[in-house]
């Protein structure tokens, strides 16, 4: 397989949006499966925060790279990387389609784009200085010191990126080269990924907003405060949306209205994010989804699915199968 290219159709959005209804619809149609791409569905006892798909939602369609991480585990994106090619190649060597479905979009554009992380050197103590400060000071004023060093990245990243910043600036402080560049380097000539990408939008923003809020709701409802409750205080998982904003309620610092308040504005900031990301990459067709069924965006995905990415998949011997459309 490693002499091929393997089609990857990807279905990319912000949080809320459907991304998860159209990849399973897409991977039942099509002969496929799903590979996430999720910085948060990857650890285990975290379902209602990162809105992971029921057995009931999946419709016996496999997933991958789901609740494989322990919380207290820190996860990083060359991991990913490595994971998820792995992965695609699982699914492509036995003639399935992978399917990348997320939100995460420096997980998608690093694997799409087929950058390799190479270790940088890690500097414990240089580390434990920056995250005591970002401790004292907030992270929009670590994030002002990246921009005057790397605002190429620095506009990449949101205040609450604590972990993100924290390393850009040690990477600078120990190798005296910025994270933009040592990105730069780490992209190679080509890589073995023909990738076909779908995002999904709102041209009535307000809409995808009610859908955040209901999700909210939902999730309050199916039991998130346990579930934010019983997560670990450090590490990546701790800085999850839907814990985080919980956790001053949970600490008697604030009123549960509040609280969720505070999530679903942070919800919807976090969806507008993702949105800039994506919009930057010109290779994604957008979906506009208002007042549209799943099935009928997936008649429109899959219409998208050209000459190239079926001989690609032929080639790599994965037999694209096209089913009838269902109703819905």
């Amino acid at each position: 397989m490693a002499d091929k290219l393997i089609p990857v159709l990807a279905v990319v959005g912000p949080t809320a949006s459907g991304k998860t209804g159209l990849g399973v619809e897409l991977a039942v149609r099509l002969g496929g499966e799903v590979i996430s791409c999720d910085s948060m569905q990857i650890y285990r006892g975290m379902d209602i925060a990162t809105a992971k798909p029921t057995a009931d939602e999946m419709r016996g369609v496999a997933h991958h790279l789901i609740d494989f991480v322990d919380r207290h585990e820190n996860y990083s994106v060359a991991r990913y990387v490595r994971d998820a090619n792995a992965a695609i190649r699982d699914v492509a060597s036995r003639g399935r389609l992978p399917i990348l479905v997320g939100g995460t979009g420096l997980y998608y554009s690093s694997l799409i784009d087929n950058i390799s992380f190479d270790e940088q050197p890690t500097d414990e103590d240089m580390r434990r200085c920056l995250t005591d400060e970002a401790d004292k000071v907030g992270g929009e004023k670590m994030l002002e010191r990246l921009r005057i060093i790397d605002p190429e990245y620095a506009e990449r990243l949101h205040p609450a990126d604590v972990k993100r910043i924290v390393r850009a600036l040690e990477i600078y402080y120990t190798t005296g080269t910025t994270m933009s560049e040592q990105l730069k380097r780490s992209r190679l000539q080509s890589g073995d990924i023909l990738p076909l990408s779908v995002g999904i939008n709102f041209a009535d923003r307000e809409r995808l907003y009610e859908r955040i809020n209901l999700r909210v709701d939902q999730m309050l409802k199916r039991g998130l405060l346990d579930e934010a409750a019983s997560t670990p205080s450090c590490g990546t998982a701790a800085q999850a949306i839907g814990h985080k904003e919980l956790a001053p309620y949970l600490d008697g610092r604030c009123t549960l209205d509040e609280a969720v308040e505070s999530l679903k504005r942070e919800t919807r900031r976090y969806a507008k994010r993702q949105l800039t990301w994506f919009r930057r990459d010109g290779r994604i067709y957008w979906l506009e989804a208002d007042g549209r069924t799943t099935s009928q965006l997936a008649d429109e995905a899959v219409k998208l699915i050209d000459s190239r990415f079926m001989q690609t998949a032929s080639a790599a011997g994965i037999n694209i199968h096209m089913e009838e459309q269902r109703n819905g």
